[in-house]
């Protein structure tokens, strides 16, 4: 199993219903180095407004978001939905974890 780090739409419901054919289980969890910030996509209908993690290695700089387990499949699935703006990265988490999370593609 793979962990995912999920501070935006990875954390709905309806997301994880559609992207993986179930509801995922995950516990709270900080990212430690990063703050967040917004990327601006320019989709069928307009720009959209989407968060976006950035490091800035400044512990006290923390995301709250949610860890969640999933199967390398569903990783791949999840690569595929955060698109060309996106890219995975590992990160560290406050209770020492590595983690996938979705970092600017910049």
């Amino acid at each position: 199993m793979q962990k995912l780090f999920a501070y935006g739409s990875l954390q709905h419901e309806d997301v994880q219903q559609d992207l993986f054919g179930r509801i995922l289980q995950g516990t709270p969890e900080t990212l430690i180095g990063y703050e967040l910030n917004e990327i601006r996509i320019e989709e069928e209908f307009g720009i959209v407004h989407y968060p976006i993690i950035m490091e800035t290695s400044d512990a006290n700089d923390t995301i709250n978001g949610i860890l969640y387990e999933i199967s390398m499949k569903e990783l791949h699935q999840a690569d595929l939905y955060e698109g060309l703006h996106y890219k995975r990265v590992e990160v560290h988490l406050q209770s020492n974890q590595k983690a996938w999370a979705y970092s600017a593609a910049i």
